[in-house]
């Protein structure tokens, strides 16, 4: 079977893709336990949720949304 120029890119930016959706997934774990835990948890939760979990969720989803963007930015050829 041949494999085209192209098809060795698509691998290359699929894995990054697949790495942060799992970071993404992983990290809203804790955050569905601290909805959902009861009230006297709750302060123990607090600061891993607000300082850790959530801002790695929202730059993991962020990056799969528009990351294609932020590499355009950063890209050596010109556009």
């Amino acid at each position: 079977m041949a494999t085209s120029p192209n098809s060795a890119n698509i691998v290359s930016r699929g894995i990054p893709r697949w790495i942060f959706r799992w970071i993404h997934i992983i990290f809203s774990i804790p955050i569905l336990g601290y909805i959902y835990s009861p009230f006297d948890k709750i302060p123990g939760y607090a600061p891993p949720t607000r300082y850790v979990f959530v801002p790695v969720m929202i730059l993991s989803g962020l990056w799969m949304w528009k990351g294609h963007v932020v590499r355009r930015l950063f890209s050596n050829r010109p556009a």
